[in-house]
């Protein structure tokens, strides 16, 4: 069965499911998923060199904002 995000098992009832995976070099991007939901990646365009975070609202599962942080550039 497929779960949530790609995810091996389902989460438990009133819990977000959340994958976060880290991107190698300039190669394979980083991306954010919650919720069944892909939040950023390289094929959305808006995923950088750096932190790339996701703000959610911890209630409703909203995406807030989506932002990244160069820390190579300053």
């Amino acid at each position: 069965p497929r779960h949530k995000c790609g995810n091996q098992k389902s989460c438990s009832q009133n819990y977000f499911a959340f994958k976060i995976v880290s991107g190698a070099a300039n190669v394979v991007g980083p991306s954010i998923c919650f919720d069944g939901t892909v939040l950023m990646s390289s094929v959305k365009n808006n995923v950088g060199r750096g932190l790339n975070i996701a703000l959610v609202n911890g209630t409703s599962g909203q995406l807030l904002k989506a932002d990244t942080f160069d820390m190579y550039s300053g």
